[in-house]
């Protein structure tokens, strides 16, 4: 995450904008390949089911920011 942070910081779109759209291919990227290597959410264990939750959670956070602020 601190290397999406860093590229959308030089994005010239803006930082909650280029951080949202970042975290939102992050999210597809690592549910594919949750899928890809049949992983089971829920378990005792890290896994990236967990990591889709939380760069779901940043995306969501990054999107309202960049709805709220005037363009």
């Amino acid at each position: 995450m601190a290397i999406l942070f860093a590229f959308a910081a030089f994005g010239s779109i803006g930082l909650a904008r280029s951080l949202a759209t970042l975290m939102w291919m992050a999210v597809v990227f690592t549910a594919l390949l949750a899928i890809i290597k049949r992983e089971q959410p829920f378990t005792g264990a890290l896994n990236h089911w967990d990591e889709v939750v939380a760069c779901a959670a940043v995306f969501c956070l990054a999107s309202a920011v960049s709805h709220s602020m005037p363009v």
